[in-house]
């Protein structure tokens, strides 16, 4: 998929290899999601504090998913940490991923990304001020 912002795409390129390869399969999975989502209107590749972020800024449907690397592990998905959507995620499903807290799903290579689990946490996020 391509980047719509350079900035971003310059984010994603320096970025470690191992690191880039998940992120960016959690990145076609963030937009896979959005697709099946038309109720969350547009959804918008965009940094925030340096990271790739993930909104939706016409209809302010969901609370802003966040990629980027992680001191504890190789790379990371961020939530809202004053959401519930990292909670509600693990647990639908106890002890399946390693956490940070309330606040990200901590990977070390993509073949930890399992997409049927992560497709209900990118789901709720998109859609979480529609509940």
């Amino acid at each position: 998929m391509q980047f719509q912002n350079q900035k971003v795409a310059d984010v994603f390129d320096a970025y470690p290899s191992q690191a880039r390869d998940g992120l960016l399969k959690l990145r076609a999975l963030i937009f896979d999601v959005a697709q099946d989502k038309p109720e969350i209107g547009r959804l918008e590749e965009v940094l925030r504090w340096g990271q790739p972020s993930y909104i939706t800024p016409d209809k302010k449907a969901a609370t802003t998913l966040r990629l980027g690397t992680h001191k504890q592990a190789s790379f990371a998905i961020f939530a809202h940490c004053q959401s519930n959507v990292i909670s509600s995620y693990a647990n639908q499903f106890p002890g399946w991923d390693r956490l940070d807290g309330n606040r990200a799903v901590l990977f070390d290579s993509s073949d930890q990304i399992e997409p049927f689990r992560l497709r209900s946490l990118i789901e709720d996020a998109l859609t979480y001020h529609l509940r």
